[in-house]
């Protein structure tokens, strides 16, 4: 690919640090992988390596479910993924209208129930399909996701969520909080 300069970052301290330098690598098994790596390093002009902690490693779990969900060949020329830093979370309140009528976790509910994917799904897919559904729970018609706490939220459709919205910044519940407080205000209420 005739990449020349390259920053690296992990969440392992100890690689980072061993191949730093900073620290021995004294695994056998670890010292073929080094010897490798140090060869790799030469051919780069530029190289830096950086230890992130993991709550600090969103971004390359980020990246982690992109390559998961993206079915690329050997060779195959794909765009550039531009990505912008921001300075404070982001929080989205787009509702997607359901264009074939169905909520937009149908096909996670009916894995949940009956372990069918969606016709013509490729690999890549169903992998998605299979590892999103460790996180969801059906009951009857209901999809619950569990949340990290172990709470059962709510799944809804575009329709619910429009009322659910509603409710919470205009209507019943009458806030007018930020996009943050209202995520939580509405995860508070069960719903996800």
């Amino acid at each position: 690919m005739k990449v020349r300069k390259l920053e690296v970052y992990g969440d392992s301290a100890l690689i980072i640090y061993q191949v730093k330098g900073e620290w021995q690598t004294k695994d056998p098994k670890l010292i073929p992988y080094q010897k490798y790596l140090l060869a790799l390093i030469k051919r780069f002009e530029e190289i830096s390596f950086t230890h992130l902690s993991h709550d600090k490693n969103q971004f390359a779990d980020a990246l982690a479910t992109l390559a998961v969900m993206a079915q690329m060949e050997e060779g195959q020329v794909t765009q550039v993924l531009q990505i912008q830093a921001r300075s404070e979370p982001a929080y989205c309140f787009m509702i997607e209208e359901e264009t074939d009528g169905r909520p937009w976790y149908h096909d996670i509910q009916v894995y949940v129930k009956t372990r069918e994917y969606p016709p013509g799904a490729n690999r890549n897919e169903r992998r998605m399909i299979r590892r999103l559904a460790l996180g969801y729970f059906a009951s009857g018609e209901i999809l619950y996701k569990r949340s990290s706490n172990g709470e059962l939220l709510r799944c809804v459709n575009a329709k619910e969520a429009r009322k659910i919205l509603f409710e919470t910044h205009e209507g019943n519940c009458a806030t007018h909080a930020n996009g943050h407080m209202m995520a939580k205000q509405i995860k508070r209420q069960g719903y996800f």
